[in-house]
């Protein structure tokens, strides 16, 4: 049963999924947006079919430092450029991971993308620290528990964008690794997944704006903002597919 409350009024609501009229929508999801061009891209369609009216709020909105996170049935909070450590030029860090503990400590139903990911293990208590090299590019994952709902993404390579990492909290469950990246995603019950990789990224124009604002990272690894292009191409559909498969799958496994 979806709460009321502040978040109703103080969010942007989210244009309504033509698959399912607002009234049907029982549930509500909150994104968080730590940068405007990184947003839930391809994970849109499978959480608004699954009943989630969403809505969204930026970091940088003035009211962001009252919002409730705990309130909302679902919470999604997605990457940024910034680092969980740079929370003196990043004050809002501090805030949102203090809101976020107490919302992961109750169990309640949370993903988080990239930074969300890390957002999450910090709150968790984790220690989040530059990685040994940015990670940059479609590749596969390996996987550590074959049934979970990662399991859709079997020999499907997804887009990797990241230079930081994390130790895995206290009493999770690693889900995925990659041989630079060992700690790719993990779960704590049902209800609570974290994403290093960006398995929403299908083919989704925002990625211009990511090749533009970073392209410093594509020459850390080796790579050039056509040749990037031309792997979003090949690999995105399939990417994207799989991804909303994955989430199809979490979201039905979620328990109150």
């Amino acid at each position: 049963m979806a709460r009321q409350g502040a978040f109703e009024t103080a969010q942007q609501p989210l244009d309504s999924s033509p698959e399912m009229s607002p009234q049907q929508k029982t549930r509500t999801g909150l994104i968080i947006r730590h940068v405007p061009h990184e947003g839930i891209a391809g994970y849109r369609e499978p959480i608004e079919a699954a009943g989630y009216a969403l809505a969204r709020i930026d970091v940088s909105d003035t009211n962001f430092g009252t919002v409730d996170l705990g309130e909302p049935d679902l919470l999604i909070m997605m990457g940024g450029p910034m680092g969980v450590y740079e929370q003196d030029a990043h004050p809002w860090i501090a805030c949102q991971l203090r809101r976020l503990a107490r919302r992961l400590d109750a169990g309640r139903p949370t993903l988080g993308v990239c930074f969300g990911a890390q957002m999450i293990a910090a709150a968790m208590g984790a220690r989040v620290y530059p990685g040994p090299a940015k990670e940059v590019g479609f590749h596969p994952l390996s996987f550590v528990d074959t049934a979970s709902p990662l399991r859709h993404l079997a020999d499907v390579p997804v887009l990797h964008w990241h230079g930081d990492t994390f130790d895995l909290p206290d009493d999770v469950e690693l889900l995925a690794s990659t041989p630079a990246y060992p700690h790719q995603a993990f779960r704590r019950g049902n209800n609570i997944l974290a994403l290093q990789f960006h398995g929403e990224m299908g083919l989704d124009p925002r990625f211009d704006e990511w090749l533009r604002q970073w392209p410093d990272a594509l020459g850390e690894t080796g790579g050039s903002v056509e040749g990037m292009r031309d792997l979003h191409r090949q690999h995105g559909p399939s990417a994207v597919a799989a991804g909303r498969a994955m989430i199809v799958e979490w979201l039905a496994g979620l328990t109150d």
